[in-house]
């Protein structure tokens, strides 16, 4: 087995969360995992403190391209204008594995009360990340806090629509967290 294999970071991310839909998060171990994967466990712990943290993988990278993304929108954008190019920005980096995992994950997360926690708190780094880059382009924090967390709920159903949608439907993951913003936007005019 090849000590540091290219992709190991990815294959421990798929091999988890079908054992963990095959057997259940609590029945799942890290040996497991890593052996599913085709790496060690030393490899394993290179890349993850623990099996929840599998959960999370690209957290930081999806914070970072959102932020970036809200940064970089025009300076006279709206606050939901540079949430937008945030979800953009974001859904760029997603591609045909992100989509595949989707129903799976979902799966997964569904069925581990330890896994919903987990999610919960990536909804809400996620929504912090959004906050700090839009209270940075001078936007009042309880509106920059709201748009935010209009962001991470846009983006969770844009992802759900994208990943248990149509296989044919080749326009990738923005078009979908785009109206799933648009959607919200509207809802929350409605509620005067």
């Amino acid at each position: 087995m090849a000590r540091w294999q290219p992709g190991a970071a990815q294959r421990l991310v798929v091999a988890a969360v079908d054992l963990f839909t095959e057997q259940g998060y609590d029945a799942t171990t890290v040996a497991q995992i890593a052996e599913r994967a085709g790496v060690t466990k030393s490899t394993f712990f290179r890349h993850f403190s623990d099996k929840r943290e599998l959960l999370v993988a690209g957290q930081e990278t999806l914070s970072r391209l959102l932020a970036e993304g809200i940064t970089e929108a025009p300076a006279d954008a709206s606050p939901l204008q540079a949430v937008a190019a945030g979800l953009e920005r974001a859904s760029s980096a997603m591609g045909p594995a992100n989509r595949e995992l989707g129903p799976r994950l979902k799966a997964a997360v569904a069925a581990s009360t330890e896994l919903q926690e987990r999610d919960a708190l990536k909804s809400v780094g996620l929504a912090s990340a959004m906050t700090a880059a839009l209270t940075a382009r001078g936007v009042p924090e309880p509106t920059a806090h709201l748009a935010g967390e209009l962001g991470v709920l846009a983006f969770k159903r844009g992802y759900a629509q994208w990943s248990e949608g149509d296989r044919d439907d080749t326009e990738g993951l923005a078009p979908h967290a785009l109206a799933a913003l648009e959607d919200l936007r509207a809802a929350t005019a409605s509620l005067g």
